[in-house]
């Protein structure tokens, strides 16, 4: 399956829930928002490319709100949150999957290079649950899910110290935002997948870096796509509804070889 099939349409149920996926246009982001409009969900997409929203809009079941824009503009998050606000007046379930990856020495990199990565990974993520607390807190079992990655729980043996930094920091917001809000009727918790085939991998298809997974993960085997389905309906939907702050990490075993 590609990131733009329209995801499962069987388990746990999203019907009149309204979701907002960052990240929409490619990647993990994309197949999410198949997934959960697939669920029932009313999905807001939002990404950088407006073409590619387009697309992935003309695959859904309905004309979903698109807003297209860069996150790490302040002020792009706030009209987000209010476009969000005056088209459905409320908010369910908020994935922040928009993200990005560097590479190399850090020695090598620049100050730019490493806060760019981490304004978009990190502190875009954080200041769209800030934005989003009022349409968030009024509902009643709302969802916030983090995609966070096994790089924030472990090194990668490489470079990416931006991504390493953000993703790591966000699963550290994602444990303190879920105390905070616990009393206030909204689960916090964070997806960490490993490699899985987006345009980010590569799509999976170097060699060298299958053989790397399936030598290193207890599956020995790469995923599918459609494997990150499950999880993101579990946290999405009431399926969930005594979890919270916590990291539910999707790596075929990776992290526990």
């Amino acid at each position: 399956m590609s990131d733009t099939d329209s995801g499962t349409d069987t388990g746990p149920r999203l019907d009149g829930r309204v979701a907002l996926v960052t990240g929409s246009s490619s990647g993990l982001g994309a197949r999410m928002v198949g997934t959960l409009n697939a669920a029932g969900a009313e999905v807001v997409l939002t990404g950088r490319n407006a073409d590619r929203l387009g697309r992935r809009a003309a695959c859904m079941s309905e004309s979903p709100l698109v807003v297209p824009g860069d996150l790490r503009d302040a002020a792009f998050r706030a009209s987000l949150i209010e476009a969000v606000r005056d088209h459905h007046g409320h908010l369910d379930v908020l994935v922040n999957a928009a993200g990005t990856c560097d590479n190399g020495p850090l020695e090598e990199q620049s100050l730019t290079d490493v806060a760019d990565i981490i304004a978009i990974d990190l502190l875009a993520a954080i200041d769209l649950c800030r934005l989003a607390a009022p349409l968030l807190l009024d509902r009643p079992d709302a969802s916030v899910i983090n995609i966070a990655s096994i790089f924030g729980q472990i090194s990668s043996g490489g470079g990416m110290a931006g991504y390493h930094a953000a993703k790591g920091g966000l699963i550290s917001f994602t444990r303190h935002l879920a105390e905070q809000w616990s009393r206030r009727g909204v689960r916090v918790n964070a997806l960490a997948p490993g490699f899985f085939p987006t345009p980010l991998t590569g799509e999976l298809s170097d060699p060298g870096l299958r053989d790397r997974i399936c030598r290193r993960t207890l599956l020995r085997r790469a995923p599918d796509i459609a494997e990150i389905d499950g999880p993101l309906l579990f946290l999405a939907s009431s399926a969930s509804s005594y979890v919270t702050g916590q990291v539910l990490t999707v790596d075929g075993g990776w992290t526990a070889n």
